[in-house]
């Protein structure tokens, strides 16, 4: 993958647009034809033709290229947000009276698609621990049409064996979906071990400044016109060429913005994984990962999510430690400049009791590092820390 050129240069026809180095912002809600067969090819292919801005807009169209390129897919489909790519991604690939196998611990708004809203329509879901490629072949059934994946998943990071699973879809005819917003396509490259769709929260790393909130779904080209038909044109979910040109001034950067986040993480991991107040790390190269084989063999290097158990006793010395951190920003999301703290127990009441194991836990932090100096981090975290 020649990166620079990508992020720098492709889909960039400068001589278009009087040679301006920064790529126009096309922001035109409709395009003109000269003649009404111009228009009517308009119509005929507005997967590829410029004819209304929900379809396909000149600035949108220079972030899917590049998009594409990163992912080794064919094209790119860009949207509103992270979940509507997955979304329309899963709709495209079911209907009435079809089966899906999902990782057991998607995104929460993946699960909310899965669970309760296509139940609604007849559609239903078989949830699996995906750490091992067997329990998907095992929860297949003669209507599984899709095999939804996220590696590394939300929040505890389990992964995934991509390929295998993707062998094993592919000898049934099923199609396969993974979320590799955590890894980016720097990292890991789902497509090219035998994935047919990847989509992304935009939002986090892609974009990388935290000013927009998108989503992105690769695969084929004749897959992603099956999307652009279907659900994408339908549900006008599609992303606004001004958050497109912000994100192709984001894409500039994403080399250098991973590098230095996964050196960074790198230092913060090997404080966190001594310290006496923390319980558990969970992150891909931990060395306590029960699946560190798989990180190192499909993963080509580290994003910035860390997730830590607290050794608390009790919600309120959670809160003790997140309230004290002064560099890490507490707030939703991850991905950005900026260094974050996510707190699991900020989304229960504050009296709910402490659990100690699993995603439900109360003492969970998740953690993602941005592009601070490591020493500050560490530092901010051990004060921290000293409030338990």
């Amino acid at each position: 993958m020649d990166l620079s050129y990508i992020l720098n240069h492709l889909g960039e026809e400068r001589a278009r647009y009087d040679g301006a180095v920064a790529p126009p912002l096309v922001q035109s809600s409709i395009f003109a034809f000269p003649t009404v067969a111009a228009m009517r090819e308009g119509f005929r292919d507005e997967y590829a033709e410029h004819l209304y801005t929900r379809g396909n807009n000149p600035t949108v169209a220079i972030l899917r290229r590049k998009i594409a390129a990163l992912e080794g897919a064919e094209d790119c489909l860009a949207f509103g947000s992270g979940a509507a790519a997955v979304a329309a991604g899963v709709v495209a690939c079911v209907k009435a009276g079809d089966h899906v196998v999902c990782v057991a611990k998607p995104y929460s708004w993946t699960r909310g698609l899965l669970r309760d809203l296509l139940a609604k329509f007849g559609v239903t879901t078989t949830f699996v621990d995906g750490t091992d490629a067997a329990n998907f072949e095992a929860a297949i059934t003669p209507a599984t049409t899709l095999i939804v994946l996220e590696s590394p998943n939300s929040m505890t990071y389990e992964q995934q064996d991509l390929a295998a699973v993707a062998a094993i879809a592919r000898r049934r005819g099923i199609r396969t979906l993974c979320d590799n917003s955590h890894a980016t396509p720097l990292n890991q490259s789902p497509i090219a071990l035998g994935i047919d769709l990847v989509a992304h929260s935009a939002t986090k790393y892609l974009n990388g400044h935290s000013d927009v909130v998108a989503g992105v779904l690769c695969g084929s080209e004749a897959l992603l016109r099956e999307v652009f038909k279907g659900p994408y044109m339908t549900f006008g979910a599609m992303l606004s060429p001004h958050d497109a040109w912000l994100m192709l001034r984001g894409l500039r950067t994403l080399g250098v913005r991973m590098e230095r986040i996964a050196a960074t993480t790198r230092e913060v991991l090997a404080f966190l994984e001594t310290h006496p107040r923390v319980r558990h790390v969970h992150a891909p190269h931990a060395s306590a990962n029960p699946q560190l084989g798989l990180s190192e063999r499909q993963l080509k290097g580290a994003s910035g999510l860390v997730t830590i158990e607290l050794d608390a006793v009790d919600v309120a010395a959670v809160e003790r430690f997140c309230d004290g951190l002064e560099r890490f920003l507490m707030t939703v999301s991850w991905g950005g400049y900026e260094s974050l703290a996510f707190p699991v127990c900020a989304v229960f009441p504050s009296d709910a009791p402490l659990r100690a194991a699993g995603t439900s836990s109360l003492a969970l932090v998740r953690l993602s590092i941005g592009l601070e100096e490591p020493a500050v981090l560490i530092a901010d975290l051990e004060q921290a820390l000293a409030r338990l």
